[in-house]
C-alpha cells in the first residue's frame, strides 16, 4: 500500500486543506495572517483606550458637557459683575470658611453613615443566607422614594430637639444610603463566584476572601455611590432648611431671596463648584483602574450564600431597624397628620391632577437626562483619556449647584437668548437634566464598564463600525443598568423642589411644590396627602430598582 506523501509544514494538507496544488497558500501566509489580526486588534484597542476618542461619541458628549456647563456662564457673569476683587472679598470672608467647614462636616458624616448602611445591607441581602433577601432588597431601596425634606419633617415633628447638625445628618443619611446600596448590590450580583472559590481553595478564610478579592471589586461602586451622596448633601436645601442648619445652599438661597444683588450668591456658588471638582477627583482616585468587565452576560451560577449561624437574628434585626427608621417611621408620621386633618384640607381631584403632572414631568426629565448621559458614560467607561475625564467632570458640574442657582441660570439664558422657553415646561425639563446628569452618567458608565470590551473588538473585527458595535453589542449588554439609572433619575426628579418652584409655569404645580407650600404655612395636615402620594408613586420605580437582578 502506498502512503501519500506528507505535505510541507504549513501547507494546505497539513492543515486539513483540500491538498490541491492550486489551493496552496504562499509561504509565510499563516504568520502574515496572524500578524495582520494582531495589528488589527492592536488598532482596535488603541482606538478604544488610546489618546483619541471617536468623533461619533465625542461630539454628542461635548454637546452634553457644554449643556451642563451653562450655569457656569451665568455664575461667571454674576460673580464678576462688580469686579474680581469684590467676588474675592466674599469668598475669603470668615463666614464662607464657616459654611465650608459645616457643609463638608455634614457631607462627610452622611457619606460615612451611607457607606455603613449601604454596604452592610448589600452584603447581607446578596451574599448571606438572610431570610427573605428579596424583601429586604426592596425595602433597602424604598428610602429613595422619601424626599429628604419629608424625612426631616418626620423626625423634627416627633423630636423637636433634633434640629441642627444631628437632625440634618440623620435625615440625609436615611434618604441617601440607597445611592450606595444599589451599585454595591449590583456589583455583588455580578462578581464571578469562581474567584472567591479559588481564594478559599488556597486557604483563605471568609474575612480574607472579602478583603482581598471582593472588596477591591466593590471599591469603584462604593466610591461612585459615596460621590453621589456627597454631591446630594452639598446641594440639598429642603432638609437643612427644616433642620435650621446653615450650609452653603441655605446661605445661597437666603442671599438670593433677601437681596437684589446676585454677586454674593454667585460667588458662594462658585465655591460649591470647586468642592464638586475636588469630590469628583477624590472619587476617581479612589476608583483607581479596577476592571469590572467579564466576558459574557451574567454569572453562570449564583454565588454561594454564606450561612449566618448565630448572627442570623442580629442580621435580621439590623435590616428591620433600618426599614423601621427609614421607611415605616416617615410613612407613619404622614398617616398621623392625615388622620388629624379632614376632607376640607385637600381636594382629591386636585391631588390626582397634580400627581399626573408630576409623573409626566419626571418621565420627560429622565428621558432627556439619560439621552444626554449615554455618550459621556460610554466614553468614561471605554476611553481613559484626559478628554474623557474632562467630559465626565463637566457633566458633574451642575449637580453640586443648588437647584435655585441652576433655575436662575436658566431664567437668565432663556430671557436673553430663548425667550419662548421662559416659564415653560421644556425649560424646567432642561434644568432637571443639568441637575441630575451625574446620576445617569454614573449608571451608564457602570453598566458599560461591566460589558467586556473584547466583545466590541470582536464585532469590529467582523466588520461592524464603532456605531454598529455600540448599538449591537455594548448597549444591549448595558441596557438593564441604563434602565436602572433612568428609574433612579425619575425618582429624584419627582422629589426636586427649588428649581421646580422657580421654573414651573404660572398656576402649575407638582406634588413637591404643593407639599412645600402647605408646609411653609404650617398646614401639615394639608401637606401630608401630597407627601404620602409622592412617596407611593416614587416607591414604584424604587421597588423595581430593588428587584433589579441583571
Amino acid at each position: 500500500m502506498s502512503v501519500p506523501a506528507r505535505a510541507p509544514s504549513g501547507g494546505p494538507a497539513g492543515r486539513g486543506g483540500s491538498g490541491l496544488p492550486g489551493a496552496a497558500r504562499p509561504p509565510g501566509g499563516k504568520r502574515a495572517a496572524t500578524a495582520g489580526a494582531a495589528r488589527r486588534t492592536g488598532r482596535l484597542r488603541a482606538a478604544r483606550s488610546g489618546a483619541r476618542t471617536p468623533a461619533l461619541l465625542a461630539v454628542p458628549a461635548a454637546v452634553t458637557a457644554l449643556f451642563a456647563l451653562l450655569p457656569m456662564v451665568y455664575l461667571a457673569v454674576r460673580a464678576l459683575e462688580h469686579g474680581p476683587g469684590h467676588a474675592w472679598d466674599i469668598v475669603a470672608a470668615d463666614r464662607t470658611a464657616q459654611l465650608l467647614v459645616r457643609s463638608l462636616n455634614l457631607a462627610g458624616t452622611v457619606v460615612c453613615g451611607s457607606l455603613l448602611l449601604g454596604v452592610s445591607l448589600a452584603w447581607l441581602t446578596e451574599r448571606t443566607a438572610l431570610p427573605a433577601p428579596r424583601l429586604w432588597s426592596v425595602v433597602a431601596t424604598l428610602p429613595l422614594a422619601v424626599p429628604s425634606y419629608v424625612m426631616a419633617f418626620s423626625w423634627l415633628s416627633a423630636f423637636p430637639d433634633l434640629a441642627g447638625f444631628r437632625g440634618a445628618a440623620i435625615a440625609l443619611t436615611l434618604s441617601c444610603f440607597p445611592y450606595v446600596y444599589l451599585p454595591v448590590a449590583a456589583v455583588l450580583r455580578g462578581i464571578d463566584p469562581a474567584q472567591e472559590e479559588a481564594a478559599r481553595s488556597l486557604g483563605h478564610n471568609a474575612l480574607s476572601v472579602f478583603l482581598r478579592v471582593t472588596l477591591p471589586q466593590l471599591r469603584p461602586a462604593a466610591a461612585g455611590g459615596a460621590l453621589l451622596v456627597a454631591l446630594y448633601v452639598v446641594s440639598d436645601y429642603g432638609a437643612v432648611s427644616l433642620m435650621r442648619y446653615d450650609t452653603f445652599t441655605r446661605a445661597i438661597h437666603t442671599s438670593y431671596r433677601g437681596s437684589f444683588d446676585r454677586t454674593p450668591a454667585a460667588a458662594l456658588s462658585c465655591v460649591l463648584v470647586l468642592i464638586t471638582v475636588l469630590l469628583v477627583l477624590a472619587e476617581r482616585r479612589t476608583r483607581g483602574r479596577t476592571r469590572l468587565d467579564r466576558p459574557g452576560r451574567g454569572t453562570a451560577r449564583p454565588a454561594e450564600r454564606l450561612p449566618l449561624g448565630r448572627l442570623r437574628l442580629p442580621a435580621v434585626g439590623w435590616c428591620a431597624l433600618v426599614a423601621a427608621i427609614a421607611v415605616a417611621f416617615p410613612v407613619g408620621t404622614l398617616a398621623y397628620w392625615i388622620a388629624r386633618g379632614n376632607s376640607g384640607t385637600w381636594q382629591p381631584g386636585e391631588l390626582i391632577g397634580t400627581a399626573w403632572t408630576t409623573i409626566g414631568l419626571a418621565a420627560a426629565g429622565a428621558a432627556l437626562t439619560v439621552l444626554l448621559a449615554l455618550p459621556v458614560g460610554v466614553i468614561a467607561a471605554r476611553h481613559r483619556t484626559r478628554t474623557a475625564h474632562l467630559l465626565e467632570q463637566a457633566s458633574f458640574a451642575g449637580h453640586a449647584l443648588p437647584g435655585i442657582t441652576v433655575a436662575l441660570a436658566m431664567v437668565f439664558l432663556s430671557v436673553r437668548y430663548a425667550y419662548p422657553l421662559y416659564q415653560q415646561w421644556p425649560l424646567l425639563v432642561m434644568a432637571y437634566a443639568v441637575l441630575f446628569l451625574p446620576l445617569a452618567v454614573t449608571a451608564v458608565r457602570a453598566a458599560v464598564a461591566q460589558a467586556a470590551p473584547e466583545l466590541e473588538d470582536m464585532a469590529r473585527s467582523l466588520g461592524r463600525g464603532p456605531l454598529g458595535a455600540l448599538r449591537d453589542v455594548t448597549l444591549p449588554l448595558a441596557a438593564p443598568g441604563v434602565a436602572a439609572g433612568a428609574a433612579l433619575t425619575f425618582v429624584v426628579i419627582m422629589k426636586e423642589l427649588p428649581a421646580t418652584l422657580l421654573l414651573r409655569p404660572t398656576g402649575a404645580d407638582t406634588l413637591a411644590t404643593r407639599l412645600w407650600t402647605h408646609t411653609g404655612v404650617a398646614a401639615y395636615a394639608a401637606a401630608a396627602p401630597y407627601a404620602l402620594l409622592l412617596i407611593l408613586i416614587a416607591a414604584v420605580p424604587a421597588y423595581l430598582l430593588g428587584r433589579h437582578r441583571s
